[in-house]
Formats: C-alpha cells, structure tokens, sequence
C-alpha cells in the first residue's frame, strides 16, 4: 500500500513539475530570458557561423538542432529545458539511481526556474547526472580499465562543451583521483581529469583562440571585487541556493531578505550534520568533492574573470549532487514523508509565479506585430542601452530576441540614426508591454 501511495506521490510531482516549468515561462513577462539568453539565441540563429567565443557550443548547437524542427530559437530552447528534466527522471528511473531524489530535486523552485530559463544550465544538469553515474561506477568496480577511462572522460568533455565552468569539475576529479591515489580507482579520475585538461587546452588553442585570439587576454581582469563584497556574495548566493523554497532575495534589501538566507543557512547547517552523523558511501563522497571544490573555484575565479554574483543558477551543477545525497539522507530518515519539501516547494513557486506573473504569450504577440509592422523581423538588428546596467531597458531587447534572435547590444548614440537600430522608447511608444509588478 505505501509502494503504491509513494508512486502516486512520484507521478503527481513529475506532471506537476512539467506543468509548473511551462507555466514558468509562459507567466513571465519576457519568457524567462536574460541578456546571456540573447546571445545564446544569436549564437544559435548564426550557426555554422561562430558568433562569439564567450560560450562553448553546446547549447546554442542544441537550440539550433531544434530549429531544424521548425521550432524558432526560443521554442527550441524551451523544449531543451523540458527535455532535459525529463530525461533525468527517465535516466534516473531506468537506472535505479537517486530516482527519488531526483524526483524531489526537480520538483525544487529554483530547479524548475532553470529548467524553464533560456540557459545553458538546463542543459547541462542530465549531463551531470551521467558524470555522476559513470563516477559511481567506477568507484564501486562496476567499470574498470580503458572503459572507465573512456566513459569518464567523455562525460567530462561533454558538460565542458555546454559551460565553462565544468573546468572545476574537471579540475575535482584529476584533483580526488591525486588525493585518494591509493584506492584501486582512482588511476582513472586522474587520466580522465588530465584529458579533460588536454582537451580544455585544444579548446582554448583550436576554437577560442582561433576565432578571437584576445578573449582570454582580455577577459582576465585581477582586482574586480574587494574580498569583503565577495564573502557577502558567497554567504547569500549559498543560502539561497540550498534554500528548498526561495531561491530568490528581494534586491531592495528588507527584513524578508533576513527570513530568505536564514532558511538556507539552516539548511546548510543540516545539510553538514546529515552528511558527518550519517556515514558517505565513497561514491558520495566523492560527489561532494567534486561540488565543494567546484564552489570553491567558483568562489576564488571571480578575483580575475567577470562573472555575476554566485546564485543558485550558477550554482546548479555543483550544488545538484549535494541535493540528490541530502534527500537520500532524508528519505533514510523520514521515509515517505521527504516528498513533503518537493509538495512545499513547488506550492512557495506557485505562490511566486502568479504574484510577479507577466502574460509572455501578450508581449510576443504584441512585439511581433511591431516588428513585422517595421519590417524588422527577419534583419539584423542593434538595440541601444547606455550602460549594461540599464536593466529595465534591457527587457524589452530580451523580448525582442525571443521572435529576432539576431539582435545586438550596442552602446553608441550615434547607432540610433538607423532604422535597424531599436531603443526602449522607440519600442514603447507603439506597444504596451504586460509587466511584472515585481522586478
């Protein structure tokens, strides 16, 4: 009877989850989109065309796979996202591994959002479960030799060619098989990290370097932030990432901001307690290796590489193993009960959605039809902003890119003399955007 009960529970939170995800999107005033979403989407509209070296191919190349579909660059992105939670459920049920944390970590608010974001992070979350799969069987002798070596490997060139911070995951399973050199395994983390490193190098050498040689030059910058501003950063990026049902803090500050990062800070306290009282397995260990020493390079590259603050989002590939041994400890535990914290979670997203909800459906509508009317939905097209921190004014740019993906940021008033060159009040005078009431 219980069996039967929690599989009802399991089938109920995975519709709910798919529905919720496309709700997400659809009750968001620009479709879950951010400006990294408007060069992914051109990234992809390009394609074979190299647009830029600042993302690995993987994503845009699965959007552009879609559009052979007839799907535009938006749809497909949506349906990458949809795709990717599905096949995790369905790995993870096939396999009989972390098929019920697995369940309940999707069913998470801030796991959800990214599967309904136009980011490369929906994609790169089922890789990640096949890493973890792949790594666990080799630690439990279930994969030996050149096999291992190969699995492992390709597993770790497959995630680092959809973002580049999977060079920390590659860098945590050279750096474990070191560590632990004196278990029978650990042979094959270190010669697959090294290949994942070799091949990281080729990259650098043979695709970025090739198609823009001063990227890395460039990007590096020491001295971005104080350590003071950092720390803060990292204390609030954690506590909303492992915060179950708020993964988001209000920007204005306030006392709900204090009730936010203390429920993640407790969770991380749990979290800690659970992982010392009850003993990992060494397959789990060495899950939270590689995560923990993944935060942790995420933490000390913001010193000399512009990224955005840590935050659950990008956060997700290191902070996703961490949730699936949290919830094996729970359900050893509480048993049935564990799905309770997916059911709340999902219920706070809820709550969410329909409190900031935009009508994405409206705008497109909306913004296509202004577009057509100017004949600009089939060219290149430039949008104006004075500075990248023109947030408000960026939105209408990224509803733009859901129906134009071929569409440029540009920063010189002089660009807004042509006719393919779009800014905020241009666009607002002729159509009323739906918008969020909360931003």
């Amino acid at each position: 009877m219980t069996k039967f009960k929690e599989k009802y529970i399991q089938i109920s939170l995975v519709i709910i989850t798919l529905v919720m995800t496309i709700l997400r999107f659809l009750l968001n005033e620009k479709g879950r989109t951010n400006p990294d979403s408007i060069r992914y989407m051109r990234f992809a509209h390009n394609l074979p065309e190299i647009d830029n070296t600042t993302t690995p191919l993987g994503y845009p190349a699965a959007i552009k796979l879609f559009t052979f579909f007839g799907f535009d660059e938006f749809w497909s992105s949506k349906i990458i996202g949809i795709a990717a939670f599905l096949f995790i459920i369905f790995f993870t049920w096939k396999k009989k591994f972390f098929f019920k944390e697995s369940i309940i970590v999707c069913a998470l608010f801030s796991f959800l959002s990214i599967f309904s974001y136009t980011m490369s992070e929906a994609l790169i979350l089922p890789f990640v479960i096949l890493f973890l799969y792949v790594s666990s069987l080799i630690i439990t002798g279930k994969l030996e030799k050149e096999k291992a070596v190969f699995y492992l490997s390709l597993s770790l060139i497959a995630i680092y060619n959809i973002r580049y911070s999977s060079l920390f995951i590659i860098g945590g399973t050279g750096l474990y098989g070191l560590v632990f050199w004196k278990r029978k395994y650990a042979k094959i983390f270190t010669i697959s990290g090294t290949i994942g490193l070799v091949f990281v190098i080729l990259y650098k050498f043979l695709f970025i370097d090739y198609f823009n040689e001063n990227y890395i030059k460039d990007a590096l910058i020491t001295g971005l932030h104080p350590t003071s501003q950092l720390l803060k950063e990292l204390f609030q990026g954690l506590c909303t990432t492992f915060n179950p049902f708020i993964h988001i803090a209000n920007p204005g500050g306030g006392m709900i901001n204090y009730a936010i990062y203390g429920i993640g800070f407790l969770n991380i306290i749990l979290i800690i307690y659970l992982f010392i009282k009850y003993k990992l397995s060494d397959s789990e260990f060495f899950f939270v290796f590689v995560s923990v020493s993944g935060i942790i390079c995420s933490y000390f590259v913001q010193y000399f590489y512009p990224v955005n603050a840590i935050d659950y989002r990008l956060m997700a590939p290191f902070s996703f193993p961490i949730w699936l041994i949290y919830f094996k400890k729970l359900f050893q535990i509480f048993h049935v009960k564990t799905y309770a914290i997916g059911i709340l979670s999902i219920l706070s997203g809820i709550v969410f959605t329909w409190l900031s909800k935009g009508n994405y459906l409206e705008n497109r509508k909306e913004m296509t039809e202004f577009l057509q009317s100017e004949n600009l939905d089939k060219v290149p097209l430039k949008f104006y902003l004075e500075t990248t921190e023109d947030l408000d004014k960026i939105q209408v740019a990224e509803l733009i890119s859901t129906i134009n993906p071929n569409i440029n940021l540009t920063f010189k008033p002089k660009d807004t003399l042509q006719k393919a060159t779009l800014t905020r009040y241009k666009v607002l005078q002729k159509i009323k955007i739906d918008k969020n009431k909360y931003q």
